[in-house]
């Protein structure tokens, strides 16, 4: 038994290795991928929350229409959803939330601070006690405010709202990268010049979080692990790095990367690249 776990951490280790030394490339959504990709997306913290069935369908922009909300019964107290959930049901609840006007940007189905504060203001305009966390009593009294969502409310093609910077942009020359927003800010001295849409990892291969340097350029790039273009890379993190994906711009966020950080708009990423030097510095944060 000893003998087979050595193997087997060996192997993943080798596995690993090579992937940082060739570079990422665009997968497909799977069972364990990431389409959230606020694509998805990315590995995340979950809670027990996480387990709870999403209450609509999970179809892309402009694929088949979601379901009706059928969310399991659940007592008035018991809490759904709070920060660190990862489900279908919480990109419902960022959608209905921005219905309302509470959430103002694309649904990631990832709750984070920015979901959390949302809901504390759905909260308190309800009459109930604002915690910030999704228990029964918040889900009913949302649901009967809201309609359900239509596909193209849960995955808009629309660009993204950048969040409040990471504190560690706000000073020098950075690549201010958040995965609850899926947004890219080319910061300088704490002032946005650029920014853009990104998607990530799968929850198999996901992009890793934090503080990096811009380790080289290559306008021109060639996955050598997968045979696909990597245009306008600046690698940050071994094999991980910001690129545009042709894959990205086709199909959105029905795709993940194997673990860079994936741009649609070839002309913005364009002109980031070239200002962008070598030692600039990459933060990428929830």
């Amino acid at each position: 038994m000893h003998r087979t776990s050595v193997i087997r951490r060996s192997v993943l280790a080798a596995a690993a290795v090579a992937l940082a030394a060739t570079g990422c490339t665009a997968q497909a959504v799977g069972a364990a991928g990431d389409s959230a990709a606020d694509g998805p997306s990315s590995a995340s913290p979950s809670s027990p929350a996480a387990t709870a069935s999403p209450s609509s369908g999970a179809s892309a922009a402009g694929g088949a229409g979601p379901t009706g909300s059928a969310p399991a019964p659940a007592a008035s107290g018991e809490v759904l959803m709070a920060e660190g959930t990862e489900t279908e049901q919480v990109r419902e609840l960022q959608a209905r939330l921005r219905q309302l006007g509470h959430f103002h940007r694309s649904p990631t189905a990832f709750y984070g601070s920015m979901t959390a504060k949302a809901v504390s203001a759905f909260q308190e305009k309800q009459g109930l006690t604002a915690t910030g966390e999704v228990d029964g009593a918040t889900w009913e009294s949302l649901t009967a405010a809201s309609r359900t969502p239509t596909a193209g409310e849960l995955r808009p093609p629309t660009t993204n709202e950048l969040d409040k910077p990471d504190a560690r942009c706000m000073t020098g020359r950075v690549l201010c990268i958040s995965k609850e927003s899926r947004t890219l800010a080319w910061m300088i001295d704490g002032k946005v010049v650029s920014a853009m849409d990104v998607r990530f990892g799968s929850e198999n291969t996901p992009t890793r979080e934090g503080t990096f340097k811009v380790d080289r350029k290559e306008r021109e790039w060639k996955s050598t692990l997968y045979h696909t273009s990597m245009p306008y890379s600046m690698f940050f993190s071994g094999g991980q790095a910001v690129h545009y994906s042709a894959d990205f711009k086709a199909r959105g966020y029905n795709g993940g990367s194997h673990g860079c950080v994936n741009v649609r708009d070839m002309d913005r990423l364009s002109s980031v690249f070239g200002q962008v030097k070598v030692g600039d510095k990459v933060v990428v944060h929830w």
